[in-house]
């Protein structure tokens, strides 16, 4: 006689249990626990929802604001409990899928233990995908990414139990830009940010007053899409922004850092026309740095996929952040679901 899960539970009993996980199914074992019914719940649920996202990343939906909005996640084999969460947010007329082909950040992920997350902007009057930072030919564009994104990250902190102390965000070009929103925005969110190509429009620099971040530039001096020296009166189209060395210098004094570095890497591939200057700006607040990465003679490109390919410039950004890896800290993902 078959009885009911609410009949025959008790708060504690024997429960066989066992796991295994491929690309394509979950097969049940046998395995002995004895623990409280609740946990073992919260443990199944959360294997199996990792599992779905631990196989080829499909393309997920997660709704906000009357909107449904897509992203990609994925997860290395073996997580450890509380792992960082990092966010790689795509370029203007790109897509999620695109940069999570070309970042290789899947494998970077595998390497270094964290889950990568390619969230997918929505599709302008022009029908390119975008992150809403104020460019000058989007005056009706109202949608709120930097509500969305932080949304997002605070779901999947709580749902695959990741860290929300380790929750960083990196992008190319108007990913780039979005970073830096969000480090002007909601860093109480974003610990840290990575900009590959990525500039600071006037319509969010004037108004922002953020906590001290962390943050990484990697930048081609012969940028012809963002330029170097920026375009306070906006010949290019875009919007006016300030240039790169500005924003280095006020997130420099943001952070109230006291020291800089500068060094040239080896120019391993002399054929890519181009070589890298670092200027590390060290010992600030929390002691965080501000990195630039000069890629002189380099154009609009993520090193290490084309262009410059003395660097890599995913393997450089996962380098930067983890740094600021905190560990041991108490889990905090609570709240309603």
């Amino acid at each position: 006689m078959m009885c009911s899960w609410k009949v025959c539970s008790r708060k504690k009993r024997s429960i066989g249990l066992r796991f295994i996980l491929s690309a394509h199914s979950l097969v049940f074992l046998f395995v002995e626990w004895w623990v409280d019914l609740n946990m073992i719940r919260y443990s199944h649920i959360l294997y199996f929802s990792l599992s779905l996202i631990q196989a080829q990343p499909q393309l997920q939906t997660f709704n906000i604001n009357n909107e449904t909005r897509q992203y990609y996640l994925y997860a290395p084999d073996s997580l450890e409990p509380d792992a960082p969460l990092l966010f790689v947010l795509h370029g203007y007329t790109s897509s999620a899928s695109t940069i999570m082909n070309y970042s290789s950040m899947n494998t970077i992920a595998d390497e270094n233990g964290f889950v990568a997350c390619y969230p997918q902007g929505l599709i302008d009057g022009q029908g390119n995908r975008f992150w809403n930072v104020g460019y000058d030919f989007h005056p009706n564009e109202t949608v709120d990414d930097v509500g969305f994104l932080s949304a997002l990250a605070s779901y999947l902190q709580q749902e695959y139990d990741l860290s929300s102390h380790n929750t960083f965000c990196t992008g190319m070009s108007n990913g780039g830009e979005m970073s830096y929103m969000l480090a002007c925005q909601a860093s109480d969110i974003f610990k840290g940010i990575a900009s590959v190509t990525g500039i600071m429009f006037e319509s969010f620099y004037k108004n922002c007053d953020p906590s001290p971040i962390p943050i990484l530039e990697i930048h081609g001096t012969l940028d012809d899409t963002n330029w170097w020296k920026g375009d306070p009166n906006n010949k290019g189209g875009w919007g006016p922004y300030i240039g790169i060395d500005e924003g280095i210098d006020f997130w420099k004094n943001i952070n109230h850092c006291t020291q800089t570095t500068i060094d040239t890497l080896p120019d391993r591939f002399p054929s890519d026309g181009s070589f890298v200057i670092t200027e590390k700006h060290s010992n600030g607040i929390n002691n965080n740095d501000v990195w630039l990465y000069k890629v002189v003679n380099g154009g609009h490109g993520w090193p290490g996929s084309g262009g410059n390919m003395d660097i890599d410039a995913g393997q450089e950004v996962w380098r930067f952040f983890s740094q600021y890896l905190i560990h041991d800290q108490p889990h905090s993902n609570s709240g309603d679901d």
